[in-house]
Order: C-alpha cells, then sequence, then structure tokens
C-alpha cells in the first residue's frame, strides 16, 4: 500500500475515535467483543460513568457481556471546555462510541439523566438499539419534580417546618422550565436524603465501602456549570419521553426497567405507569434500594440483565 493511503488510513481510523469537534471521549470497554453489547450512559448533566466503571461494568462483563463506558463530552473525564452539552452533542458522542467500538446494534442502559438521552436517541436511530434498559431513568422530569415536591412538603408538614414549606410554596409558582426552578427541587431532594439509601444491605456496604480509596472515584470531579450549559444551549428542558417510550414499543424496540422502591425521585404511581409501557415481566422494582441501583441491588441487576438480554 503507498505511503500517503497508509497514512490517510490511520487518521481516518483516529477520527472515528474523536467527537465532531476533535476531542476526545474518555471511554473503556469490558468483556468480549463477540459477547452482547452493551453501552452504559451516565447520568448528570455534569456527572460520569466512573461509579459504574468502578462498580459493577467489569461483573456484568463476567456474566457474558461486552460493557462499554463513556464520558459524554465535557462531563466527567472527557474534559472539553467548548462542549454544548446538547441533545444532538450528547447523539453525536454515542455515535462516536458505536463507531469506535465497531458496533452495529447495542443494548443501551440509561442510568438517570441518562435514560432521557438513551430514549430520545432510541426515537432518531432505533435501527442502533437492541433494547433500552432504564437504571433509575427520568421518564417525565415533571412528575419526578412532582413526586420530590410532593414528598418534602409532607416531611416539613410532619416537622412543622413553616420556613421549609415556604420555600416549597414559592418552588410551586416558579416557571418549572427555568434552571433556579429544577435546582431548588433537587436541593430539597438531596438535603432530605432521596439519591442514597438509609441503611444500604452488606453487600452495598462493601461496593460503598470501595469509595475513598479507588482512584477511579476519587480522582474523579464533576463539572459544576454542566447544568446551566445544557440550560444555554438545549431548548428541551422539561421532558417526558413517555410517548417517545411508546412508540419504541410499537416498533418492537424491547424496553426494560430497573427501580428503587427507596428512590425518592419515583412514585409508585410513576412506576406501576412504567410498567404498563414495559409490561411487567419487562420491570423490577427493587426494595432496599435508592437511585444508584446498580449499588444498593447489585447482585439482582445483573441479574435481571441476564434474564433480558441473554
Amino acid at each position: 500500500m503507498p505511503a500517503f493511503l497508509k497514512l490517510a488510513t490511520v487518521t481516518l481510523t483516529f477520527l472515528l475515535g474523536l467527537p465532531a469537534k476533535g476531542q476526545a471521549l474518555y471511554s473503556k470497554a469490558f468483556g468480549k467483543a463477540d459477547d452482547e453489547p452493551i453501552i452504559f450512559l451516565h447520568g448528570g448533566p455534569g456527572s460520569s460513568a466512573v461509579y459504574f466503571e468502578a462498580t459493577t461494568a467489569q461483573k456484568l462483563a463476567d456474566a457474558g457481556f461486552y460493557v462499554i463506558i463513556y464520558d459524554r463530552r465535557g462531563e466527567g473525564r472527557s474534559r472539553d471546555d467548548m462542549a454544548r452539552m446538547n441533545y444532538e452533542e450528547f447523539f453525536d458522542d454515542l455515535n462516536t462510541i458505536y463507531q469506535k467500538y465497531h458496533i452495529n446494534r447495542a443494548h443501551l442502559i440509561g442510568f438517570s439523566f441518562g435514560g432521557l438521552v438513551a430514549t430520545l436517541y432510541a426515537e432518531k436511530r432505533p435501527e442502533k438499539l437492541k433494547s433500552i434498559i432504564l437504571a433509575s431513568a427520568l421518564v417525565s422530569q415533571q412528575a419526578s419534580y412532582n413526586t420530590i415536591l410532593q414528598s418534602v412538603e409532607r416531611i416539613y408538614r410532619d416537622q412543622n417546618d413553616a420556613t421549609n414549606l415556604a420555600q416549597i410554596n414559592a418552588i410551586r409558582e416558579m416557571d418549572s422550565n427555568s434552571l433556579s426552578y429544577r435546582t431548588a427541587v433537587f436541593a430539597h431532594a438531596s438535603k432530605n436524603g432521596f439519591f442514597s439509601l438509609p441503611k444500604p444491605d452488606l453487600e452495598a456496604r462493601q461496593i460503598y465501602s470501595t469509595y475513598p480509596t479507588d482512584t477511579l472515584i476519587t480522582r474523579y470531579v464533576k463539572n459544576d456549570r454542566a447544568v446551566e450549559t445544557l440550560w444555554q444551549n438545549e431548548t428541551r428542558k422539561n421532558i417526558d419521553v413517555t410517548p417517545v417510550l411508546k412508540k419504541l414499543r410499537n416498533q418492537k424496540v424491547p424496553v426494560y426497567a430497573i427501580y428503587g422502591k427507596q428512590d425518592g425521585l419515583y412514585s409508585k404511581e410513576q412506576i406501576a405507569g412504567l410498567s404498563r409501557i414495559t409490561g411487567k415481566s419487562r420491570l423490577v422494582y427493587l426494595d432496599n434500594c435508592s437511585h444508584t441501583c446498580f449499588v444498593d441491588q447489585q447482585a439482582q441487576f445483573i441479574a435481571a440483565l441476564k434474564s433480558w438480554l441473554k
């Protein structure tokens, strides 16, 4: 082969591993390339796949899957100060991962905010999907906001906390598409421990105990400006992807779901509505499990994927 053709081939191979603007995405694969492919989409905006990578990716690979994790552009280890952090850019990044790992179709695990990205990507490119697994995933953002506000209101009423009750009333008067509304709602969720499990079991405690010494986790720096950047560059602020999930079901794209009963972002009514879309056999509702379902009930999380996907 002539030298200039060799150079062109090397250059093309390199570019396939990069997003459109030339900034490398952090990614890593676990397991055998000929096993069933799974791509993990992390939460956020501004978060990272670091916790899934540190705790679960290799174990899922050991169960017979080809597991790929990555951080979206401008998030986690994929630092890019020019990232726009809107959905079209998210889709471009995911396309880059498909290309880099030579995958035509894959199962997408959409964790938390990653569930919105996975679902909207599937609507755009259904031919790239084997299935979607919604893992503690946002489906209707407003429904989750309402669940949080109703739950914290009950807590503050029980505590006769007039100050925080006044704050909840003020939040309800805000523009629900605004960043300040989203920030205020999640501040009360965090204040009341809605993202964490009060009494994790032994397996979960052992996993959580590795966090302070695992260098993947200790070196991770969150992009605190990511949400603000998305609000500046994305018109879709408060999304309900329920119609999209129904459309995908009708297009024969399997939709699975794993949620925790102690996850403060989702009411029983929300889970019941999701079950009507997925079908009861495709939804697992785990006890003693909060938002990080792949840690809080890791064995059941992996068992569910094995039963569904293999």
